[in-house]
């Protein structure tokens, strides 16, 4: 960092740095954009504000989304939720007791569909969140745990840098 610049003035630099190079995808596919945040809106519908971060915390983990993780984990601090569990969310098997069986089920299915690639949804792993949740919350779920991946590739194809929230 430069002399006499704040770690704000050096996030606003290497964010607008990374904007010269990288396209601003709400602008230039604002109907698929548009489309996007109005998925991510259906997909929280009736889910605990709570679990909403947990999961989308996990997914951003998983994905190496540091620009979606700190939006997160801000966002979860703000509605409430304790340090101690945010700092266990990349743990919770190893942390089980800060979490209860149903955000465990979320976390552990988020972990699944996420890692898709690496052998599927697992029968148990399903089977555990579907006995967690009812059918229409199951399927609230599995929207959310898709629409924080794509945000996830969104933010890190256009290059977004943890620290700059654009929501605001």
């Amino acid at each position: 960092m430069t002399h006499g610049m704040t770690t704000n003035d050096a996030v606003t630099g290497v964010a607008a740095e990374a904007g010269r190079s990288r396209l601003d995808f709400g602008k230039a596919a604002g109907k698929a954009f548009r489309a996007l945040i109005g998925f991510d809106a259906a997909a929280r519908e009736g889910l605990d504000p709570a679990l909403v971060e947990l999961i989308q915390i996990r997914a951003s983990h998983l994905n190496h989304c540091a620009y979606c993780l700190h939006m997160h984990t801000s966002d979860a601090r703000k509605a409430g939720e304790s340090e101690e569990r945010l700092h266990m969310v990349a743990v919770w098997r190893e942390a089980r007791h800060f979490f209860t069986e149903k955000e465990q089920a979320a976390l552990a299915l988020t972990e699944a569909v996420t890692l898709v690639a690496d052998g599927g949804v697992p029968d148990d792993v399903y089977a555990e969140a579907a006995a967690r949740f009812d059918e229409r919350e199951l399927a609230q779920v599995l929207a959310l745990i898709c629409t924080i991946n794509t945000w996830n590739r969104v933010a890190l194809a256009t290059g977004k840098v943890a620290g700059t929230d654009e929501r605001r």
